[in-house]
């Protein structure tokens, strides 16, 4: 089970560093503790949040009321909650994309 990616009572927890300010939002690598994601938005006025959410959306195909960053607003490092969802659903969604940046 990797670090980045931790079931918990209150659901899934999905550690992220962001790089606002990207030419485009996409996945871009990994480590233990986290998944790197660059997004076009700027860190102003909570828009790079926002993106995240729209792009975890996307991402894990689920409703952007289920995803809620619940640490590191103000930071690049973020926990993103996610709930409604199955946790073998997600991390497989995610090890796709993930397997896809060693192509």
């Amino acid at each position: 089970m990797p670090n980045y990616l931790i079931e918990t009572t209150d659901g899934i927890v999905f550690n992220v560093k962001l790089v606002p300010n990207s030419s485009f939002s996409k996945v871009v690598d990994f480590t233990e503790e986290y998944v790197r994601i660059k997004i076009s938005a700027p860190p102003i006025e909570n828009k790079a949040n926002k993106e995240l959410i729209e792009f975890c959306s996307d991402l894990f195909d689920v409703n952007k009321s289920k995803l809620k960053i619940i640490s590191g607003e103000k930071s690049k490092v973020k926990k993103v909650l996610i709930t409604g969802a199955k946790y073998s659903d997600i991390i497989q969604k995610l090890l796709f994309v993930l397997d896809s940046l060693h192509k």
